[in-house]
């Protein structure tokens, strides 16, 4: 198998990254979010549109990597952040960053996160931050590798229904 290829995304992907981010989303938490709310969300927040105008966005960042044949596999976005928290002027928000599952485990996390810090460097942001699901432990070590720590809480809304994120923060 060859080494998949990482690359930034353009408008022209957003088809490809509507598909990847609903199919992620739907991966990692259809297993405790309500279906209904869950399909709308995906509707919603990884509509082609979307990643079509964060694409066109200079403040934002796209990244996505593809198989030898030109599958898309795994995604990140960084943009300004949205957080429940203060945050200075030139700090970014790591978005999105997410495999399929069958991609797990193969690299392509460690890929995207060097990615993102290298851009939020390059952009000297004061701090790179996400958001990660309180329960999702995996994801948080996996940060924690990384120099996350823990600096809020947020309500991530599925439909009607709230969930806690944990906001984590590094200085690039």
């Amino acid at each position: 198998m060859n080494e998949p290829t990482l690359r930034r995304a353009g408008p022209e992907d957003a088809g490809k990254l509507a598909l990847l981010g609903s199919a992620t989303f739907l991966a990692a938490f259809a297993h405790d979010h309500p279906g209904d709310a869950l399909v709308a969300h995906c509707r919603d927040q990884h509509s082609e549109a979307l990643y079509k105008a964060w694409a066109a966005d200079p403040s934002k960042a796209l990244w996505i990597a593809e198989t030898s044949l030109g599958a898309p596999i795994a995604y990140a976005a960084m943009t300004k952040p949205d957080l429940d928290i203060p945050v200075a002027p030139g700090e970014v928000e790591l978005k999105r960053i997410y495999a399929l599952p069958g991609w797990q485990g193969a690299g392509l996390g460690h890929r995207l996160m060097e990615t993102v810090i290298d851009e939020a460097r390059a952009r000297n942001a004061p701090r790179l931050y996400l958001c990660v699901y309180e329960v999702n432990l995996a994801a948080q070590r996996f940060y924690a590798r990384y120099g996350f720590e823990r600096v809020g809480t947020q309500n991530f809304m599925v439909g009607d229904i709230g969930f806690t994120d944990f906001i984590l923060a590094r200085t690039p």
